[in-house]
């Protein structure tokens, strides 16, 4: 059967997206050193901190929480970009997903494993992380289990476990095309690694397909507990400011919505930087869009209820900590947070002239420091003022915290363009069942079982072919 789609063969597509691994790109070859020197900052300024101890931060009393738990938020938030975006459209067969979801799903996986580092640098002793482990002991010693680090070491290990399968699996087909393309070598071997003896049989589609959409339901539960879990950190405490019964949806809204944003970034320099403007179409961002302006609205009405009720109940401690954010120390990055992340997506994304990729991009770098702010606002004022008043102080945070926060982004941007440089960051197969999709008039938002594929050789190898 010949697969035609609107705007070209497979073997266009093949072209297209496949080739591109084979040719050298300057700008990733650019965007892979910087990054490399940033992973050069992050590691000796955690090397640093682990030779000489954690007193070389601005972390004190009773400021006990500073950047590292600040980050360690944030880079749970965005990981919500693949994972939980790409498994609900996944899930309502949004067919406009397509070229989207690989790309999205890396996200979520790398996010998460830098997230999943700063427990670990903010615990300062390395050495003794098997205390964040929850295991059974007969004493109880350790670890305890009332300590938000031991939640959150079991929360992320399931997501870290759920987030990996979730993007390996679509990963297989586009694997065996890659192994069957490459020459006798290193990188053969590498791609015959991922795509696990993959023939392209009929039962293998089959279970393959039966996989992602059972991941694609259960990941959204994980997801979601995973950022309730990291908010109950804080609406656990008997801290002002943190008493909340909203936390938990909160922080989630919260996360899908800097999830978006980072995605939106990622998209835009991959159409630039990769010509992808015929797969990441207009149509797809326009379509994120719509999703990030519905969820700055959203994050806008929960950022009014949560002020709202502490203002009106009342409580003095409450309301000096509400004080200092609209009106004190901290109120220029509060009503800065407000602004780039209610103000400016609502003005500009409820235009379909502010839906397309350069303007969504830059809204999306103005929510990520705004979502950034809003993190920094939840953990720095609520202990710089707490109840007895000769406790209060304040947070200033050290050099080796600057570095290790910078070269963060720099180890998420390396292990980015390493990834995009090995594997394709558009779905190859999936890209293929849309346009067979296309081809065969179905209606919109159905997908369709790929076409069984037989060992024996194909105009494109790996069981991939059209």
């Amino acid at each position: 059967m010949t697969d035609r789609a609107p705007s070209g063969t497979t073997a266009t597509l093949d072209r297209e997206l496949l080739g591109r691994l084979d040719r050298r790109r300057p700008g990733l070859l650019v965007g892979s050193l910087a990054s490399g020197a940033l992973v050069l900052v992050f590691l000796y300024c955690w090397g640093y901190q682990i030779a000489n101890g954690i007193g070389v931060t601005g972390i004190n009393r009773p400021v006990f929480w500073g950047f590292y738990i600040i980050n360690f938020v944030f880079w749970i938030g965005i990981s919500h970009a693949g994972t939980l975006i790409s498994a609900i459209l996944r899930v309502t067969k949004a067919e406009w997903r397509r070229p989207v979801t690989r790309s999205a799903e890396a996200i979520t996986l790398f996010a998460l494993a830098i997230g999943g580092l700063f427990p670990l640098i903010h615990l300062g002793r390395v050495a003794i992380f098997y205390y964040m482990i929850p295991y059974p002991n007969s004493r109880m010693l350790w670890p305890n289990f009332r300590s938000p680090l031991v939640w959150d070491i079991a929360a992320i290990t399931t997501y870290i476990i759920g987030s990996a399968l979730y993007l390996f699996l679509p990963l297989i087909p586009d694997a065996a095309v890659m192994r069957d393309r490459a020459a006798a070598g290193l990188k053969k071997r590498f791609y015959a690694i991922l795509a696990l003896g993959w023939r392209g049989t009929s039962q293998q589609w089959h279970s393959l397909e039966w996989g992602i959409r059972i991941l694609a339901v259960a990941i959204i539960p994980v997801a979601v507990s995973v950022h309730t879990i990291v908010s109950w950190d804080f609406a656990m405490t008997q801290t002002p400011g943190w008493k909340s019964t909203i936390f938990g949806p909160y922080f989630v809204v919260g996360a899908i919505f800097s999830g978006i944003a980072v995605l939106m970034i990622a998209m835009a320099l991959l159409r630039r930087g990769l010509a992808l403007e015929r797969f990441l179409t207009d149509r797809v961002f326009n379509n994120l869009g719509l999703l990030f302006v519905t969820m700055s609205l959203v994050w806008g009405y929960f950022t009014f209820a949560e002020h709202l009720t502490v203002w009106y109940s009342g409580d003095l401690f409450e309301k000096n900590v509400h004080h200092v954010l609209l009106h004190g120390d901290f109120a220029v990055p509060f009503w800065t947070m407000v602004v780039v992340n209610l103000v400016i997506p609502v003005a500009v994304l409820s235009f379909p002239r502010g839906r397309r990729p350069l303007p969504t991009a830059l809204v999306g770098c103005g929510v990520l420091v705004g979502m950034w702010l809003e993190r920094f606002l939840i953990v720095v004022p609520a202990l710089s003022t707490p109840r007895l008043a000769y406790s209060i102080g304040d947070y200033l945070p050290s050099w080796v915290e600057l570095g290790i926060m910078i070269g963060a982004i720099g180890v998420f941007a390396c292990l980015y363009f390493t990834f995009t440089q090995l594997l394709p960051i558009v779905s190859v197969w999936e890209m293929r069942e849309g346009w067979r999709h296309a081809g065969s008039g179905g209606e919109s938002g159905q997908t369709s079982e790929p076409a069984p594929r037989s060992p024996s050789p194909s105009p494109v190898p790996g069981g991939g072919a059209a």
